[in-house]
């Protein structure tokens, strides 16, 4: 299509204004580096937030990086928000109503929302993963276990 299209006289201008939705207009913006937020649970894991409320001001998504050790465990949760988790390292245990499930290294899993669930690392080597939620992850709509 580009080629007939270039064959009947358009400037490769045109071209690349046609390929180019107007509504992405403008540089991508670079992330420089992530926020260090707090983390429930025990013992004390990482997570450095790279787009959303506390780094980005974003609202419609969240994206970070988990880091949590072995033994962690944190309280159950009902959020309001979908959540998605694809696990790096090590496995990520995942309670739910229904069971438990366990998402090894290069598995995802989605809890959606008002599920309630809980998770923990208590194999021998803890977990890396990275951590979606939709809309963004606010401390209100988390509902955690008191």
């Amino acid at each position: 299509m580009l080629a007939s299209y270039l064959v009947r006289g358009a400037s490769t201008t045109a071209v690349h204004d046609m390929a180019r939705p107007a509504i992405l207009a403008g540089m991508p913006e670079l992330i420089r580096q992530p926020i260090r937020v707090p983390a429930a649970g025990e013992p004390p894991k990482l997570i450095d937030e790279y787009v959303g409320r506390a780094s980005t001001g974003q609202d419609g998504v969240s994206i970070a990086h988990m880091r949590s050790p072995p033994g962690w465990v944190e309280p159950g949760q009902r959020p309001e928000f979908d959540e998605f988790t694809i696990v790096l390292r090590g496995a990520l245990v995942v309670q739910s109503e229904d069971g438990q499930i366990t998402v090894q290294a290069g598995q995802g899993v989605h809890a959606r929302p008002g599920e309630w669930v809980r998770y923990s690392t208590p194999g021998a080597d803890g977990a890396e993963y990275i951590s979606v939620c939709v809309p963004a992850f606010a401390p209100g709509t988390v509902h955690r276990d008191e």
